[in-house]
Protein backbone atom coordinates (compact mmCIF):
# COMPACT_ATOMS: atom_id res chain seq x y z
CA UNK A 1 0.00 0.00 0.00
CA UNK A 2 1.36 3.45 -0.94
CA UNK A 3 0.80 6.07 2.03
CA UNK A 4 1.18 9.43 1.51
CA UNK A 5 4.21 10.19 3.11
CA UNK A 6 5.60 7.74 0.41
CA UNK A 7 5.12 10.19 -2.34
CA UNK A 8 8.37 11.76 -3.44
CA UNK A 9 7.85 15.21 -4.76
CA UNK A 10 9.69 15.59 -7.77
CA UNK A 11 12.43 19.16 -8.15
CA UNK A 12 9.77 21.90 -9.37
CA UNK A 13 6.76 20.52 -8.58
CA UNK A 14 4.45 23.61 -6.88
CA UNK A 15 2.58 22.48 -3.69
CA UNK A 16 -0.16 23.99 -2.31
CA UNK A 17 1.58 25.82 0.41
CA UNK A 18 4.38 27.31 -2.13
CA UNK A 19 1.51 28.53 -4.57
CA UNK A 20 -0.21 30.42 -1.28
CA UNK A 21 3.79 31.71 -0.52
CA UNK A 22 4.78 32.54 -4.03
CA UNK A 23 1.27 34.38 -4.65
CA UNK A 24 1.62 36.35 -0.87
CA UNK A 25 5.05 37.67 -2.07
CA UNK A 26 3.93 38.40 -5.62
CA UNK A 27 1.61 40.73 -4.08
CA UNK A 28 3.97 42.06 -1.13
CA UNK A 29 5.62 43.04 -4.75
CA UNK A 30 2.64 44.35 -6.29
CA UNK A 31 0.02 45.26 -4.24
CA UNK A 32 -2.11 46.22 -7.48
CA UNK A 33 -1.62 42.54 -8.79
CA UNK A 34 -5.24 41.50 -8.86
CA UNK A 35 -4.67 37.96 -10.01
CA UNK A 36 -2.34 37.18 -7.70
CA UNK A 37 -5.11 38.44 -4.82
CA UNK A 38 -7.54 36.52 -6.82
CA UNK A 39 -5.59 33.18 -6.88
CA UNK A 40 -4.52 33.39 -3.81
CA UNK A 41 -7.81 33.96 -2.03
CA UNK A 42 -8.81 31.30 -3.94
CA UNK A 43 -6.18 28.80 -2.73
CA UNK A 44 -7.29 30.09 0.82
CA UNK A 45 -10.26 28.74 0.38
CA UNK A 46 -9.09 25.47 -0.10
CA UNK A 47 -7.48 25.76 3.58
CA UNK A 48 -11.00 26.66 5.06
CA UNK A 49 -9.36 30.11 5.23
CA UNK A 50 -12.46 32.12 4.42
CA UNK A 51 -11.93 35.00 6.29
CA UNK A 52 -8.87 35.74 4.80
CA UNK A 53 -10.12 34.87 1.04
CA UNK A 54 -12.85 36.90 2.08
CA UNK A 55 -10.55 40.17 3.03
CA UNK A 56 -8.87 39.38 -0.70
CA UNK A 57 -11.82 39.51 -2.51
CA UNK A 58 -13.24 42.52 -1.11
CA UNK A 59 -9.99 44.39 -2.11
CA UNK A 60 -10.02 43.10 -5.47
CA UNK A 61 -13.98 44.50 -5.78
CA UNK A 62 -12.81 47.55 -4.30
CA UNK A 63 -9.68 47.87 -6.38
CA UNK A 64 -11.18 46.48 -9.87
CA UNK A 65 -14.43 46.39 -9.65
CA UNK A 66 -14.64 45.33 -13.07
CA UNK A 67 -13.17 41.78 -12.47
CA UNK A 68 -16.27 39.63 -13.11
CA UNK A 69 -13.97 36.30 -11.65
CA UNK A 70 -15.00 38.12 -7.88
CA UNK A 71 -18.11 38.46 -8.03
CA UNK A 72 -18.93 34.98 -8.33
CA UNK A 73 -16.36 33.57 -5.68
CA UNK A 74 -17.21 36.77 -3.10
CA UNK A 75 -21.22 36.16 -3.52
CA UNK A 76 -20.53 31.91 -3.32
CA UNK A 77 -18.13 32.81 -0.12
CA UNK A 78 -21.30 35.26 1.53
CA UNK A 79 -23.36 32.16 1.02
CA UNK A 80 -21.49 29.92 2.10
CA UNK A 81 -21.28 32.22 5.66
CA UNK A 82 -25.02 33.06 4.99
CA UNK A 83 -24.91 36.68 4.05
CA UNK A 84 -27.37 36.15 2.18
CA UNK A 85 -28.20 39.63 1.54
CA UNK A 86 -24.36 40.28 0.58
CA UNK A 87 -24.39 37.06 -1.61
CA UNK A 88 -27.61 38.71 -3.16
CA UNK A 89 -25.81 41.51 -4.06
CA UNK A 90 -22.65 40.19 -5.36
CA UNK A 91 -24.72 38.28 -8.29
CA UNK A 92 -26.93 40.79 -8.83
CA UNK A 93 -23.91 43.63 -9.37
CA UNK A 94 -21.89 40.97 -11.30
CA UNK A 95 -24.90 40.69 -13.76
CA UNK A 96 -25.01 44.56 -14.76
CA UNK A 97 -21.17 44.50 -14.75
CA UNK A 98 -20.97 41.48 -17.36
CA UNK A 99 -24.14 43.09 -19.11
CA UNK A 100 -21.53 45.84 -19.50
CA UNK A 101 -18.85 43.91 -20.60
CA UNK A 102 -21.13 42.21 -23.20
CA UNK A 103 -19.70 38.51 -21.51
CA UNK A 104 -23.50 36.67 -21.63
CA UNK A 105 -21.48 33.00 -19.93
CA UNK A 106 -20.79 34.99 -17.14
CA UNK A 107 -23.94 36.86 -16.59
CA UNK A 108 -25.41 33.48 -16.93
CA UNK A 109 -23.36 31.59 -14.13
CA UNK A 110 -24.43 34.75 -12.08
CA UNK A 111 -27.76 34.69 -12.81
CA UNK A 112 -28.17 30.80 -11.69
CA UNK A 113 -26.47 31.62 -9.01
CA UNK A 114 -28.87 34.19 -7.73
CA UNK A 115 -31.50 31.93 -8.52
CA UNK A 116 -30.49 29.36 -6.50
CA UNK A 117 -29.46 31.50 -3.53
CA UNK A 118 -33.18 32.92 -3.67
CA UNK A 119 -34.58 29.38 -4.49
CA UNK A 120 -32.82 28.49 -0.98
CA UNK A 121 -33.33 31.47 0.81
CA UNK A 122 -37.30 30.90 0.45
CA UNK A 123 -37.54 27.40 1.22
Amino acid sequence: MLLFNDIKMKPGMVTHKNKISRLAKNIQKDPSDTFSKFALALELLKDDGVEKAQVLFEAILKQDPDYLGVYYHLGKLYHRREMYNLAKEMFTDGVRVAEKKNDSRTKSELSEALIQLQYEIEE
